[in-house]
């Protein structure tokens, strides 16, 4: 016994230690440690100022967010689309939505909600926030098909608006086309603006492509130039419907490209 209190005299702190450590470790254990994160937080307050505690927002509240922006960036499309109607000369419009779109034509052709319910026609022609767009080629009672014009196998009749120099446009199958000139030396220069012309048949004349970004001179068998869509084709998401009937009776277009030997 004198013994055991002399060796407890001796190592009582220690085996005080030991059975905290003990009894904590076990504690941490069974709380997961939630005794040391509350310890933690308790130390800390005094640091943390008035920061208030991040919130942690609910998948809800996200898919709402998400949706406002795609409503703002909808309405901002519709806007410009409204805009360009008003000071657009092109009286009779009829305001789609693009529905459809295939990857594998992506830069060919594109679905809309308007059909025959709504007097769309097949030859109706489309435009969008800039110029053409394309053409009707098929419709449905609620539905219709637009062949776009950077379509490679799309051809349009155009000239230069400022010189009045003519040629055809055909599609790129991209965000620009070519024009081919009937003239040997056209009066063009890049910044013109392009539009169709009275050589096109399957549109009214006047109606804004593009502009001139670049001319090959020496292309044969008369130069050609390279013309930036002013419509942002790939992304399109509202267009107007005009009705029209194309002159597929009238050959409009110039039997042959006007050469300094042959005028």
């Amino acid at each position: 016994m004198f013994a055991l209190r002399r060796w407890w005299e001796k190592n009582a702190v220690k085996a005080g230690l030991v059975f905290l450590a003990v009894g904590t470790a076990l504690g941490i254990y069974q709380t997961n440690g939630a005794f040391v994160s509350e310890t933690f937080r308790f130390l800390a307050r005094p640091f943390q100022g008035n920061t208030p505690p991040e919130k942690v927002e609910s998948p809800y509240i996200l898919d709402l967010q998400q949706r406002v922006v795609e409503l703002e960036n909808q309405n901002q499309k519709l806007r410009e689309l409204i805009d360009y109607s008003k000071n657009s000369d092109l009286d009779i419009t009829t305001p789609a939505a693009v529905i459809g779109r295939s990857p594998d034509n992506w830069w060919q052709q594109l679905t809309l909600n308007k059909g025959a319910a709504d007097d769309v026609k097949e030859g109706d022609f489309v435009t969008g926030p800039g110029g053409l767009v394309g053409r009707v080629v098929a419709v449905t009672p609620n539905t219709s098909r637009v062949l776009l014009i950077s379509d490679p196998s799309s051809q349009i009749g155009a000239k230069i608006s400022r010189s009045r120099s003519t040629g055809y446009i055909r599609g790129g199958a991209g965000s620009q086309a070519t024009m081919q000139f009937f003239e040997k030396l056209p009066d063009a220069k890049p910044g013109d603006v392009i539009v169709t012309s009275s050589f096109s048949r399957l549109f009214p004349q006047g109606v804004p492509i593009g502009r001139i970004a670049s001319i090959d001179s020496e292309a044969s068998p008369a130069p050609e130039a390279v013309v930036q869509l002013s419509v942002p084709v790939s992304n399109l998401e509202w267009v107007d419907i005009h009705p029209y009937t194309p002159k597929l009776d009238v050959d409009a277009a110039p039997a042959k490209i006007v050469t300094d030997d042959n005028p």
